[in-house]
């Protein structure tokens, strides 16, 4: 008898802001089909949503104190178990809201590194198209996340087009492959000590540093080692 797979967590990050909102439609309707593309390839998926208005207050604490509320906290433990990431937002005046940003801002760096990442955002006109590519891109590259090579981007006119859903199969395909392989595992188990990672940031891996060398005293204001004269 063969052992039901476990089904891969899905973590759906929602910045919209109106109720219904189409960032969040996006989200969904990707999200719907990874779960559809799982099934027929005999797995499963379990989304859990980051909806990322009922945050805002705590996302505001978080910048200006580093405090993390009980909202911020479980959002973070989702992502934290997350196997792939669906990240939506909506654009204005040519770049994400900073409702999106700011979230993303605030997290530890080392807790998405090689996670695979969908990237998509909403927007009144297709003059904002290219956000996606240049701006959310580069700040996940930053988190060091493995983002799929397809974007998903749907202006006003773009919801019945077929093209849509086509970059959606697309993408949610490159990122159900990426889930499929263990990569982020795999990056985490084997070379997680290779990445330069905060004191304090790194589930205690980082603890590994030699303390006692030059370097280390030197930035903690001591003073170096002086080399021993030959006798």
């Amino acid at each position: 008898m063969n052992t039901p797979k476990e089904p891969f967590r899905l973590a759906v990050v929602s910045a919209g802001t109106s109720d219904p909102s189409s960032t969040r439609m996006l989200a969904d309707r990707i999200a719907s089909r990874i779960g559809a593309l799982a099934q027929e390839r005999g797995g499963a998926v379990a989304v859990d949503v980051v909806d990322l208005r009922g945050l805002a207050t705590e996302i505001t604490t978080a910048i200006v104190s580093q405090h993390m509320g009980p909202k911020m906290t479980r959002a973070i433990e989702v992502l934290g178990r997350a196997d792939g990431i669906v990240a939506s937002a909506p654009v204005y005046k040519a770049a994400p809201s900073g409702l999106f940003s700011s979230f993303f801002h605030v997290l530890d760096n080392d807790l998405l590194i090689a996670k695979p990442v969908i990237l998509a955002a909403t927007a009144g006109t297709a003059r904002h198209a290219l956000v996606v590519d240049e701006q959310m891109r580069s700040l996940f590259a930053y988190l060091r996340t493995m983002t799929v090579p397809t974007s998903v981007f749907a202006a006003t006119e773009d919801w019945n087009a077929s093209e849509l859903g086509e970059r959606i199969g697309r993408a949610a395909i490159e990122l159900l492959l990426l889930m499929e392989s263990g990569f982020a595992e795999q990056v985490r188990s084997e070379s997680w000590k290779s990445y330069q990672h905060e004191f304090g940031s790194a589930g205690g891996t980082e603890l590994d540093i030699d303390l006692s060398s030059d370097l280390m005293r030197l930035a903690t204001g001591g003073s170096a080692l002086k080399p021993k004269r030959p006798e």
